[in-house]
Order: C-alpha cells, then sequence, then structure tokens
C-alpha cells in the first residue's frame, strides 16, 4: 500500500543523511518534498500541514541542528511524528468484566464487514475465547448465509432470526436475542453483523443508534476500505458523529491504496485503527501498531510484526520437526515444496518483504524474479515429480526432466535451474547445521 510514498521518504532521509551540516534551507527543502509526497498519498491538506509544522518546529531546534548526526535526527523526528499521527500505541479490543464482550461492527456496503466479522471470531477463538456471530443485515439475503457458511469453516457457532423483515424493530431484536443467548450460553464475544449502510441515510442511521442504545456494546467498530482514500475519512467522522465509534479497522490494505485513509483517519476522527485487513482469507488480519507502520514507511522493516507471523505459520511440533529434517542433513525437494507452502502461509512474498529492513530495494530487484509466479511455477514442477523422485533428486535423469517440464507447463531450463537451486539451500543448511551453526539454528527454532 505504502510502496510509493515508501520509495519518495527513503529518497528524501537518504539525501539528508547525506549531509554532514544540515541548515534551516536543508530542512525547508526535504519538508517541502515530504508535504508533495503525503499529499500525492492521498493524506488531508489540513493534516499535513499541521504534520510538517510539527516537524520543522522539531527538526530546526539546536538539539538536532548541533548534534553529531542531525541527519539521523532528523529521520527520528519524522518517525515520532508518524507515528503519533497514527496513534502512538497500539490499540487493542476492550474486554468485558462480565461476559459476554460486544463488538458492533458497522460500516458502508462492499467494505467487507462480514469477512471481517470472521476473522475477528479466528482471532478470539485462537486466543481460547467462545465466540458468537450474529447475522443482524436482514436487507441483504444472502449476508445470513455469507456469515453461516464463515462460521462453519472456523467453527464458530452463529445466531440468525427465524423470521425477518426489513422494519428497524427487527434488527434490533436480532442484536437484543443475539447478545441474549452470548450470555445464557457462556459465551466470551459476541459480534454483531449489522446491514451496510450510506452514512448520508438518516433511517439507517438512526437504526444503529436504536441498536446500541438496546445492546450497549463495548466496541463500535467501523469497517472501512482503505482504497477510498479520503473519502474514508469523511464517513469515519459521518459514523462517530452519529453512532460513536470506539475504534476502525481498515480492509483491502494489501491492495494499491496510497494511504491517505492509514495516516488520516486517526489524526481526523481521533479514534483508533485497531486492525488492518490485508487479504480474504480468514488469518489475513493484522493487529495495527503505529510505531511498526512509521518504520515500514521510512523502509526500516517491521520485524517484530515478520516474528508474529512466523509464530502464527509454525507450531512448536512444526518448527522441531523442521529442526530434525535440517540437522539430519536430508531435505529433500519434498521437504523444500513443504517450506515454500510455509512461507506462503504467512503472507504474499510482497508482504513479507516490506516487513524487512530495507525491503522496498529488495522488492525492486525481485522484480519479474521469485515472487508469487516464480514460487507457483517452483511448487507446481516439484508436484510434477513422482515421490521418488522428490526424495531422491539424482536418478531426475534428461528423460524425467522433459516429463516434469510437461507436466507443469514449463521447460527443461526451468526444471534444472529448480534443482540447482535445491542444491544450494540443501549446501546453506548443511553449513549452518553444523557445529555452533546448530545450535543457533536449534535455538532460533525452539524460539518460535
Amino acid at each position: 500500500m505504502f510502496q510509493a510514498l515508501s520509495q519518495k521518504f527513503e529518497k528524501i532521509l537518504k539525501n539528508l543523511r547525506g549531509h554532514g551540516v544540515l541548515t534551516e534551507q536543508n530542512i525547508a527543502e526535504a519538508l517541502k518534498e515530504v508535504r508533495l509526497a503525503l499529499l500525492e498519498a492521498d493524506v488531508n491538506f489540513k493534516i499535513v500541514k499541521n504534520f510538517v509544522d510539527r516537524v520543522r518546529e522539531k527538526a530546526v531546534g539546536q538539539e538536532v541542528l548541533k548534534s553529531l548526526t542531525p541527519g539521523h535526527q532528523v529521520v527520528k523526528v519524522v518517525w515520532e511524528e508518524l507515528r503519533d499521527l497514527m496513534g502512538q500505541g497500539q490499540a487493542g479490543i476492550s474486554l468485558s468484566s462480565v461476559p459476554p464482550t460486544v463488538i458492533m461492527m458497522v460500516g458502508l456496503q462492499g467494505a467487507g464487514k462480514t469477512t471481517t466479522c470472521g476473522k475477528l471470531a479466528r482471532l478470539f477463538k485462537q486466543q481460547g475465547r467462545r465466540v458468537l456471530l450474529v447475522a443482524a443485515d436482514p436487507r441483504r439475503p444472502a449476508a445470513g448465509d455469507q456469515l453461516a457458511s464463515l462460521g462453519a469453516a472456523l467453527d464458530v457457532a452463529v445466531h440468525r432470526a427465524d423470521r425477518v423483515d426489513a422494519s428497524s424493530t427487527d434488527v434490533v431484536r436480532i442484536c437484543q436475542d443475539g447478545t441474549e443467548r452470548g450470555r445464557d450460553q457462556g459465551y466470551d464475544v459476541v459480534i454483531l453483523d449489522t446491514g451496510g449502510r450510506l452514512h448520508i441515510d438518516d433511517t439507517l442511521m438512526d437504526e444503529l443508534v436504536e441498536v446500541k442504545r438496546a445492546v450497549g456494546p463495548q466496541e463500535v467498530l467501523l469497517v472501512a476500505d482503505a482504497m477510498t482514500g479520503q473519502d474514508a475519512v469523511t464517513m469515519a467522522e459521518r459514523f462517530d458523529q452519529l453512532v460513536g465509534l470506539t475504534g476502525v479497522i481498515l480492509t483491502k490494505v494489501e491492495g494499491d491504496a496510497r494511504g491517505g485513509a492509514v495516516l488520516s483517519i486517526r489524526a481526523a476522527t481521533g479514534k483508533p485503527i485497531k486492525f488492518l485487513g490485508v487479504g480474504e482469507k480468514p488469518e489475513a488480519l493484522e493487529v495495527f501498531h503505529p510505531d511498526r507502520m512509521a518504520s515500514r514507511i521510512l523502509g526500516m522493516g517491521d520485524v517484530l510484526s515478520l516474528i508474529e507471523k512466523a509464530q502464527d505459520a509454525y507450531s512448536q511440533e512444526q518448527a522441531e520437526a523442521i529442526q530434525k529434517t535440517l540437522t539430519s542433513k536430508t531435505l529433500t525437494l519434498e521437504d523444500f515444496r513443504d517450506q515454500i507452502g510455509q512461507v506462503n502461509r504467512m503472507g504474499s512474498m510482497d508482504q513479507l518483504l516490506g516487513m524487512l529492513p530495507g525491503g522496498q530495494r529488495l522488492k525492486e530487484m525481485a522484480a519479474g524474479g521469485l515472487p508469487e509466479k516464480e514460487i507457483k511455477r517452483v511448487v507446481a514442477m516439484i508436484d510434477s515429480m513422482t515421490p521418488r523422485e522428490r526424495r531422491d533428486h539424482t536418478i531426475i535423469n534428461g528423460n524425467r526432466k522433459k516429463r516434469i517440464a510437461r507436466g507443469s507447463g514449463t521447460d527443461v531450463q526451468d526444471v534444472n535451474r529448480l534443482i540447482k537451486q535445491y542444491l544450494a539451500a540443501r549446501k546453506m543448511m548443511k553449513a549452518l547445521t553444523a557445529g555452533g551453526g546448530r545450535r543457533q539454528l536449534a535455538q532460533a527454532l525452539r524460539s518460535f
């Protein structure tokens, strides 16, 4: 999402760090470029003006200009202001001391609200909590079916009304009944999937007010499409005025949105961003950390989030099995394929590279190279091998290579390249698992 903005920030800050001595003029020129970069990212112009003014005030102080590394000090100031712009700390879900915790989801149609309800349910279930989803959107015929399907896939209970018409009374009744069921049956969390509505539709907005008054939820979360830019901010302000929000979940962040909503919504509404939807899969929901996002934007990476993704993708048993495979020096093509699958569970290669320091440069180096399409080709080639070939690459002769290439829609040269990559990976693993490297690898795997 922040690819274009990150490229510009990296260039601006690299130029600043390159100066041995900074003057107010150097900083003024850099801030002019920062202003343009933020405006091009669709950040509200008032927010941009305030941001730039705050950075200028801190950056031209004697403490920065007279320091040994003024360029690095300015980078620190920019990072701190970006973090504060998006909210200083991570804002979690407020859990009720007396279960159930009721979470009311609101937003426009098509923002991904029902899918996000499923993602939240999965997150709470992973934490060991009993979750009840409530289908409170009677106007969209498929809404209840969609939520029921998500619930079945996640093994989460779904509350649906027996008889529903299009009156607001029924929506309030559904939410009350669902909350009562959650309380009576000992659920820890009840998630209300209300219907999508336009923020300019007073009748439907009044319905949300009635639901909130009747149920008294601990959280009212707005699900907003990050692709809508500043419109998401305007919509959030309206929902907050009428219903009273406690937080925001931004969806479709993995797309080519310019980032204006993420950078503007906290400053404009005062409501924290709590989660980011980064894909369609149930696990594609990230807790929002302002400090980590500021680091990503400035090209510093986000290693902590990468570690958390690895912990989510690998269980303790899997980590131990990998350790055993690697230390026994018997890494096969089958293991090679399985590890690619595990990496894919952590997210797209584009997302993972973005979490590494200098990730933007890595993306540029990899353009047209290894990411998604190439990974799929590698998996297709390994799947086209027989089990014996996957376990023993030495039996793969010329005729076998031709068969594998035909079966995977690739060329013999691609098969040769795969085997070369596999042998290089195995050699590297052999070196890692020798002596002290083996101990370090074992410790790293156990830390997962």
